[in-house]
């Protein structure tokens, strides 16, 4: 009965909150909450704060946690398959008829905007966390990073999760000094 509920508690947010965003998160709440009563309204709150300080979408990250306090690795399982299913089916029906009609001067004319889009999107992002950095470690010291990951990423030809590890360590090191 457990991993029914746990999948009813993920699933019901996964098709309302559709990419398991910050919309989400209250519609988790109120099952994991108020439905089932699995944790209190403080507990969702020190599991949220944790899950937003991993990588990675927050819906995916509450359901694994929650899945597994209250069933176990199968109900991680469970609850993950129930948080992520909704995107997955919405997202493979939506590459079948992409494929189906890839072919097709619209569907090329489409892609041929959305890819300088996404592009600013991205330099601005990158703005943006440049921006943060500077904020929090200096000038100096985010263009070192920068100069650094550069040469490794195009000179060393370096593996770019190599580079993340190396820029971790580096944090991690400073961050005790």
């Amino acid at each position: 009965m457990i991993f029914w509920q746990l999948f009813l508690a993920f699933f019901i947010p996964g098709i309302l909150g559709y990419g398991g965003g910050p919309a989400s998160i209250p519609l988790v709440e109120a099952e994991v909450v108020d439905r089932y009563g699995w944790m209190s309204t403080q507990e969702f709150g020190e599991v949220l704060a944790i899950g937003n300080a991993l990588p990675g979408p927050i819906a995916t990250k509450m359901a694994g946690y929650i899945g597994y306090a209250e069933g176990g690795v199968l109900g991680a399982a469970v609850a993950l398959l129930a948080a992520v299913g909704p995107s997955l089916v919405l997202m493979i029906g939506l590459m079948v008829t992409l494929l189906k009609y890839k072919d097709s001067p619209k569907v090329k004319n489409i892609t041929k905007l959305v890819r300088p889009v996404i592009a600013v999107l991205l330099g601005v992002m990158a703005l943006q966390f440049f921006t943060e950095s500077t904020e929090s470690s200096g000038i100096i010291e985010t263009l070192a990073i920068a100069g650094v990951s550069y040469f490794l990423l195009e000179v060393k030809k370096m593996h770019p999760a190599f580079v993340i590890l190396l820029a971790l360590a580096y944090g991690g090191i400073t961050g005790f000094i």
